[in-house]
């Protein structure tokens, strides 16, 4: 940047003026900056309708899978009785006796004062015929529950504290555990002491706190056709079709397992879809609606971000057309899904179970048939690639970029301007200066000359 006098022989405020000047050179760089500043803001909100289309399309494809509106629950009589329905369930009763509930299996050891010094090896003998030993030797109580552990054969081991003998010496036990419930989880400890093998969970002071047992129920209990079913753990998985059961207690009484159409969960589908509808209308409404304001008597409207684009209205048109279109020639409005006067859509969830009692099938097809159209549509609007929103924020994008470039090129140029600016000012300060010393000099001259009859001589 060139060197300014600022006005030194001239006395004017040249930095100032210079100033001045480039405000009104850097009047195009102006006009960019503020569009790169609306055209950041239109992308953000572009990306805003994008997130919400996206948001809406992942409930309508949630709504139009195939059997996603095959819902059903599942209750029972007892609380002792859990049900559960998913895919593949239908509507009816069955009862079940609860015979017994599934447990794993609990032993303890005779009571030790440590482990012995003569016993070699710990053997799990497991219910699938696997025999799985543990070096002992040498260890302690503590250090042979570890061993066991470490083993991860499906039976934990832990040291319990069992009081003292009469001689106060303390004594303890060694619990063993199934890590898992039902028969098929039983187990048998045996240790070699001695070169004998010793049965710990039958010699004398052995307990067996709780036996390995699977769940038992039993259907149509006390008529000839009754049949006992069995299960490792306390669900009976597919007990129905689609239908899970859970026991938590033996029941004297037959438990009865309903199953019947989930109109609630159907309801809450449909209501999820419109509101997802609603909201991104809404969202569209708001950023196009065109404000008015009044100053010093004059009126002035501003439009919104998306007032008269022509991309955001083609993807409302093209969403609140699938919601609205026919379905075999009737309304989707005779099931509660309707349009407003405002262009929105709405959700009268009584009119919807009503429809649904009437006619469950129609129902269930018009809604299945709505959620499809706008999953299309929403994906046409949406698709990372080839959306027609996602299109036009790229093409924003590109035109922030491309103004930026230009804000650029125009910092260099308006730097190059002022200092022009500045080294034309500052020659004609210096100008303008030895002009000075000149008219100085010429006065000074002039002073000099002689006079003649008491005036100088000209």
């Amino acid at each position: 940047m060139a060197f300014a006098i600022g006005g030194l022989a001239s006395g004017l405020d040249t930095t100032t003026m210079i100033s001045q000047l480039m405000q009104l050179e850097a009047r195009p760089q102006v006009l960019l900056k503020n569009k790169v500043s609306a055209t950041q803001s239109l992308v953000s909100s572009l990306q805003q309708l994008n997130t919400r289309v996206a948001s809406l399309g992942s409930v309508a494809e949630k709504t139009a899978k195939p059997g996603a509106l095959d819902l059903y629950k599942a209750s029972s009589s007892s609380d002792k009785v859990t049900a559960t329905a998913g895919a593949g369930a239908a509507a009816g009763s069955i009862d079940i006796k609860v015979d017994q509930v599934a447990q794993a299996q609990v032993s303890v050891s005779a009571l030790l004062s440590d482990w012995p010094e003569d016993a070699t090896t710990l053997t799990i003998a497991l219910q699938d015929g696997r025999k799985i030993d543990v070096d002992s030797s040498g260890k302690t109580l503590d250090e042979v529950a570890a061993a066991v552990n470490a083993k991860d054969a499906g039976v934990t081991a832990m040291k319990v504290a069992a009081g003292a003998d009469g001689s106060g010496i303390p004594q303890y036990r060694l619990q063993f555990s199934a890590t898992g419930t039902g028969a098929a989880g039983s187990f048998g400890i045996q240790r070699t002491q001695a070169g004998t093998t010793v049965d710990m969970l039958t010699e004398p002071g052995a307990a067996q706190i709780r036996a390995a047992q699977d769940a038992e129920v039993t259907l149509w209990a006390g008529t000839a056709a009754a049949r006992t079913l069995t299960s490792s753990t306390n669900t009976f998985t597919a007990l129905l079709p689609g239908v899970d059961v859970t026991v938590s207690a033996a029941s004297a009484d037959p438990v009865t397992i309903s199953v019947a159409r989930d109109d609630a969960g159907l309801t809450k589908l449909a209501k999820d879809l419109v509101e997802g509808l609603a909201g991104l209308f809404f969202y569209i409404a708001t950023n196009s609606a065109v404000s008015t304001s009044t100053a010093s008597g004059t009126s002035t409207a501003k439009g919104g971000i998306f007032t008269g684009d022509s991309s955001v209205r083609d993807v409302q048109q093209n969403i609140l057309r699938a919601a609205s279109a026919p379905v075999d020639g009737r309304s989707p409005s005779e099931t509660g899904i309707s349009i407003t006067r405002d262009g929105s859509v709405e959700f009268n969830a009584e009119k919807f179970a009503e429809a649904l009692k009437e006619d469950p099938a129609r129902t269930r097809k018009v809604l299945q048939e709505v959620a499809s159209r706008v999953e299309v549509a929403a994906e046409d609007a949406s698709d990372k690639h080839e959306g027609a929103v996602s299109l036009r924020i790229q093409g924003q994008e590109s035109l922030v970029k491309e103004l930026n470039t230009q804000v650029a090129e125009w910092d260099r140029r308006l730097e190059l301007r002022q200092s022009t600016l500045e080294r034309t000012w500052s020659a004609l300060e210096v100008q303008l200066s030895a002009l000075q010393s000149q008219g100085d000099w010429l006065s000074s001259q002039l002073a000099t000359l002689p006079t003649y009859g008491g005036t100088k001589k000209s």
